[in-house]
């Protein structure tokens, strides 16, 4: 990752409102939330929320897919896992500190559910 692509992806998490959005799409998985389910979870007005949306979109940290009438985001773990590994890339002075983490809410295979949603509704609870 390069150091712009880096500052503008800390400067969206620099934000309350936009670090829980980005914490509720991480431990929802690779399926996401819809926006009203976002406003829900996190009681926030529809006006808002589009805004901090948009802002996250804009460094890449989530994506958007329109399904019907809705409109779903979802963490782009890749992008945060290369933000992950630009943090930690020259830790500890130089010497291996731990195996980077890549991270992922499936403990099968993405077409395991069951796995996806159990991440989810134990990650959010835990963490709100």
């Amino acid at each position: 990752m390069k150091l712009n692509s880096a500052v503008k992806a800390l400067a969206a998490l620099a934000q309350e409102t936009r670090l829980s959005i980005f914490r509720i799409l991480v431990q929802s998985g690779e399926t996401g939330l819809s926006a009203g389910q976002i406003a829900k979870t996190l009681s926030i007005p529809n006006a808002t929320l589009s805004f901090h949306l948009k802002e996250l979109v804009n460094a890449g940290l989530i994506t958007a897919r329109q399904e019907s009438r809705f409109i779903f985001y979802a963490a782009n773990f890749p992008v945060m896992n290369e933000l992950l590994g630009f943090l930690t890339e020259n830790c500890c002075a130089g010497h291996s500190c731990g195996e980077l983490v890549m991270v992922s809410c499936y403990e099968e295979s993405p077409s395991d559910h069951k796995a996806e949603t159990d991440c989810f509704s134990e990650n959010l609870e835990k963490n709100l």
